[in-house]
């Protein structure tokens, strides 16, 4: 399967040294190594669009990671975390409490995909906090209109991130999610093994 965006929020392993600064983490980490051979360049077209969660210690693995897999970045989105009385949810940081999360935008090759639009969105997110991992509706919604009636896949997703008209992988996920029509429908055509299918838009 080719898909025309690929979102993911890696499971970055921090530095041995009090790594969570008193946080507990409710996932397993990858090296920069286990990374890095993701075959994801292999799930998308040229021209598609890969969104990549980031922390500060990674930001530059990032960026080289994306000339690793043949992409070159484009823009970048920031996610302002808000509490439920609309202040900033700080977290824990090296020197300055942290009250975002950034998103790299990369595209692959030097064409967008079919149908892009272009200036759809500003490029803040001003949302609450949310779960561990748990990220903003507002990013998918940004990605359904930058590339409407596209082929969606997220990487990394948990249960908390399942989407209609999205392919999900990650080892949180179970089932198929997919309506019995669909099910069968993938069964004769092939599927991603242990992707989660929302209902299909498509007519």
């Amino acid at each position: 399967e080719q898909f025309d965006v690929i979102m993911m929020a890696p499971p970055w392993q921090l530095a041995t040294h009090n790594p969570t600064r008193g946080v507990a983490l409710g996932y397993s980490q990858l090296t920069d190594r286990h990374i890095t051979s993701l075959p994801v360049n292999k799930l998308q077209r040229d021209g598609g669009f890969l969104f990549v969660w980031v922390i500060n210690a990674k930001y530059k693995f990032t960026l080289d990671l994306f000339k690793e897999w043949g992409y070159e970045m484009v823009d970048e989105i920031v996610w302002v975390k808000l509490t439920v009385n609309r202040r900033l949810a700080k977290s824990h940081g090296f020197y300055l409490q942290h009250a975002k999360e950034v998103c790299l935008v990369a595209r692959k090759g030097k064409a967008d995909p079919e149908g892009t639009k272009k200036s759809v969105s500003s490029d803040i997110i001003f949302s609450e906090r949310r779960g561990q991992s748990q990220k903003p509706e507002e990013i998918y919604e940004i990605i359904e209109e930058l590339v409407p009636e596209g082929k969606y896949l997220e990487i990394f997703g948990r249960k908390n991130n399942l989407r209609d008209y999205w392919v999900t992988v990650g080892n949180e996920v179970t089932g198929t999610g997919m309506p019995p029509e669909d099910l069968e429908a993938t069964k004769e055509g092939g599927g991603i093994h242990g992707a989660v299918y929302g209902a299909s838009n498509k007519k």
